[in-house]
């Protein structure tokens, strides 16, 4: 009766310690700590001591000590066993469960840990995944041999067959953090790449100038201020900064800022909470925030109202913001790049542009140069975007003699974009792949070579080609009947870029 007895709390205990072993694995991918915790429930509840997991080092072969109940990692981190080494050496070898009724009695006892007793029994079992072996896990019962030692062994073995099973998992998530860990930088050499130096081709004075303030400004937070007529490339060189600063790990946010009315450009920067406004559904947070840690471009600044000009400058100043429909404030870590083709000089003259804003912004200044001046550049520029375009229609694309000297007879008043469209347009109407002067159709304005054309403006406005900026201005007004949304459409401008243009060149708006 009294052997039934024993062999039942036996079993209930072996119970109770499966189970316990079992949620100890089920909670965390943290294996050290995992093993740590499976080894004290293996004492506490299950009466089996001096726990001690080695784990198969895959470079050496050897097995390493991984986890010891009781002891700190500093004083085992340096214990291994080779191959037929020791209680466990063998292991390694033939990889089957060691079982002593006295650990002294085995001459090979090397209790190198200095934790075991030589009058217990000491059970080894191995762990393994798939079949191979990834470590062992070895232990003593608090007694002496009570001649129970064979279902100790089993009950071992179910906790080693429960942590192989957690190993092969960690094994499995540690793979695939790998895996998504080289495809993050993967992507990040492809972005850096793409959105680096390499995109921006020109070997002239003025364009190594401008790589050379882009490696200078790129070590620090500082804000940055781009200028240049529209279609200098711009948003390159702040993807340039961004992509080569210690902020690259961190989010990279764009928005245009004239391509938005006020009321929704304040959501988007600032972000709002439930209920601020009809349609907010929900909370949302702005881009600043989604640009906390990293970089946020604003491009087309000078388009912004005043009243929109005074909260940005908070943000600028303070780190603060706070939603709108919300009074919690918020602190971000954003480092701003801000672009425009306005003359923000004669804005804050007018009074349409604060002065401490463009102080805050001006910080750092690059003016990207107009492809006009620097000619020298346009056969590379050429070259590296047929290459682009030949890549999006999966051939190759060439352009004949006459077909660059047409180019080079051109002053590009729309820069490298109005050349970019030139070439993608050429490319469509060549069957070949080879671009001559007839496929080479410049639309817009003279071909004088050296012609300084005025400040871009489309030239959807009848007549209006020679014109200066106010000129262009006026004949689509006139055009459209003075109305300027109609007005705005003809020369591709958003109504805020056409009402500014109107407040700025002093031009009386007519009521008819």
């Amino acid at each position: 009766m009294s052997e039934k007895l024993s062999a039942a709390v036996l079993l209930q205990t072996h119970y109770e310690t499966l189970i316990r072993v079992s949620q100890v694995l089920s909670r965390s991918l943290d294996f050290h700590q995992t093993l740590r915790e499976v080894l004290r429930a293996l004492e506490i509840t299950g009466h089996l001591s001096r726990g001690v997991v080695s784990v198969v080092d895959p470079d050496s072969g050897d097995l390493a000590v991984h986890a010891v109940h009781g002891l700190d990692h500093a004083e085992y981190e340096a214990v291994r066993y080779q191959p037929g080494e020791g209680l466990i050496g063998p292991m390694l070898e033939v990889g089957r469960t060691v079982a002593l009724a006295r650990a002294g009695d085995e001459p090979r006892f090397l209790n190198r840990l200095g934790i075991h007793d030589k009058d217990l029994p000491f059970i080894a079992v191995p762990i393994k995944v798939g079949g191979a072996l990834q470590g062992v896990l070895a232990v003593q019962p608090d007694a002496p041999d009570d001649g129970w030692l064979a279902e100790r062994v089993r009950f071992v073995e179910m906790v080693a067959n429960l942590i192989g099973q957690n190993v092969r998992l960690s094994l499995d998530v540690e793979k695939e953090k790998e895996k998504l860990t080289e495809e993050r930088d993967t992507l990040r050499r492809t972005v850096r790449n793409r959105h680096g130096f390499d995109n921006m081709v020109g070997h002239s004075a003025a364009m190594r100038r401008i790589f050379e303030q882009i490696r200078m400004v790129s070590k620090w937070a500082t804000t940055v201020l781009i200028r240049g007529e529209t279609g200098t490339g711009k948003e390159l060189i702040a993807n340039a900064i961004h992509y080569n600063s210690p902020r690259s790990r961190g989010s990279y946010v764009r928005i245009n800022c004239a391509s938005l009315p006020e009321g929704l450009l304040e959501s988007e920067l600032f972000g709002h909470e439930k209920g601020a406004f009809t349609g907010a559904v929900g909370v949302r947070k702005g881009r600043f925030e989604m640009a906390d840690g990293g970089t946020l471009f604003l491009d087309e600044i000078g388009e912004i109202s005043p009243a929109f000009q005074a909260k940005l400058l908070r943000v600028l100043q303070e780190g603060e913001l706070e939603r709108v429909g919300g009074s919690r404030t918020l602190k971000v870590d954003v480092r701003v790049i801000a672009a425009t083709h306005s003359n923000l000089e004669a804005a804050v003259d007018a009074g349409a542009f604060r002065e401490d804003l463009y102080y805050r912004l001006n910080v750092m200044s690059i003016l990207p140069p107009p492809l006009r001046s620097r000619m020298e550049d346009l056969p590379d520029i050429v070259d590296h975007l047929l290459q682009r375009i030949g890549a999006a229609q999966g051939r190759s694309l060439s352009l004949t003699p006459a077909a660059q000297r047409r180019l080079a007879q051109h002053s590009w008043p729309g820069n490298i974009r109005e050349l970019e469209n030139c070439l993608e347009r050429a490319a469509v109407m060549s069957a070949s792949g080879e671009i001559d002067a007839d496929l080479v159709h410049i639309d817009r304005l003279r071909e004088t070579p050296g012609a300084a054309p005025s400040a871009p403006v489309a030239s959807a406005a009848t007549g209006a080609a020679d014109l200066d900026e106010r000129g262009r201005v006026i004949a689509a007004l006139e055009q459209s009947g003075w109305v300027q949304a109609k007005a705005a459409r003809l020369l591709g401008m958003t109504p805020r870029q056409i009402a500014y243009r109107i407040q700025t060149l002093n031009i009386e708006v007519k009521q008819l």
